[in-house]
């Protein structure tokens, strides 16, 4: 397919207004973290590159997150530099309408929208993952580890001079099942093992059930129910598998799985990957409503009143989102609906604008 002359141009000046967006964004959001992680290391005596350190590895996951408002204001400021340099007319005068500017907006905002989720998208994630792997090497609880893999849930603990293995095959909310835990000392030598059927771990005080503890003699004690203090409980394990843009596409699917061998809920890894495969989709419906809301508010002419409208039409659309997502991750609605819902009333919406796009 030949690009005209007139396509090129469209697609240079909005590819141009893009970068130019994305990069004010990412400066602005750099200066926030920066403060952000600037005061986190208050409190500890490090080198002074780690806040920007951090920044660096956070900030291309935040410029994630504000891509959709991004395709929004972009779209306005391409229009707003069409429209000074009456450039509209000049197309229209060519038989060029705002269908056809907008059909080529919308394969371009789509096109770029699938590269992010496929290159951008696993690039910050690994950023992500060095950025929770370094402050929590400054956390207080950097002692601690938790993973789930096809074996099951793992959890690694220091309890003063004790370091505990846990292991359970099942997990699900505030009960682990057929658990091993190995109890040693910071040479690992001298072990304890505790071995229960299943446990009550909705706090840090864990209630076993039917429990074999065989000390480092090999001699073996049966209780029906035993009391073991941890510095977790049922809350804190899910918090801590719940940073999942840390995680790229295949990832997410091998931690989906795990879930669903040790029996744990996997419908907060399910929305987020819904979440994903929509950005493309969701960019579109942004870049579709930025260009409608300039076509059919003519008053709107200044950058100023430019942003503050792409302001308020971003927040709304977060909230809906927001709250959407809300529903499905609690499962008040199917997870598929409730992640494609809010963008399906905005295609409707659009439709409705577009019936009429080349009379306004």
């Amino acid at each position: 397919m030949i690009i005209k002359k007139y396509q090129r141009y469209l697609i240079t000046t909005y590819f141009n207004h893009f970068i130019i967006i994305s990069i004010l964004f990412l400066c602005l959001a750099f200066i926030l973290n920066l403060f952000e992680e600037s005061k986190f290391f208050d409190n500890h005596e490090t080198a002074s590159y780690y806040p920007f350190l951090l920044a660096l590895l956070n900030i291309p996951s935040v410029l994630f997150e504000l891509f959709p408002f991004i395709f929004l204001i972009t779209t306005k400021f391409f229009y707003i530099y069409l429209n000074d340099k009456n450039e509209f007319e000049i197309l229209k005068n060519n038989g060029i309408n705002n269908i056809k500017i907008l059909s080529i907006l919308s394969i371009l905002s789509i096109s770029i929208g699938i590269i992010i989720l496929i290159f951008y998208y696993t690039f910050s994630s690994n950023l992500k993952s060095h950025y929770y792997n370094i402050k929590k090497g400054f956390s207080d609880q950097s002692e601690y580890l938790a993973v789930v893999n096809g074996s099951g849930l793992w959890i690694k603990e220091e309890i003063g001079a004790t370091i505990n293995i846990i292991h359970a095959k099942k997990f699900k909310e505030n009960l682990i099942e057929k658990i091993t835990i190995t109890q040693t000392n910071s040479n690992f030598k001298i072990p304890n093992t505790i071995i229960a059927e299943k446990a009550n771990i909705s706090k840090k005080l864990w209630k076993l059930i039917n429990v074999e503890i065989i000390d480092y003699k090999g001699l073996s004690k049966k209780y029906s129910n035993f009391d073991y203090k941890s510095s977790f409980n049922g809350e804190i394990i899910a918090n801590l598998f719940s940073n999942l843009n840390s995680l790229n596409l295949y990832q997410l699917y091998e931690l989906s799985e795990n879930y669903s061998k040790i029996g744990y809920s996997t419908t907060n890894v399910v929305v987020h990957i819904n979440k994903l495969y929509s950005m493309p989709f969701f960019f579109l419906l942004m870049t579709l409503l930025g260009f409608l809301i300039m076509v059919k508010f003519k008053f709107i002419k200044t950058k100023f009143f430019t942003i503050v409208i792409g302001v308020i039409v971003s927040v709304i659309v977060y909230y809906i989102n927001y709250f959407s997502s809300i529903f499905g991750a609690n499962e008040t609605l199917p997870i598929g609906l409730s992640i494609w819902l809010p963008h399906l009333i905005l295609l409707l919406i659009c439709s409705t604008v577009m019936v009429r796009i080349n009379e306004l």
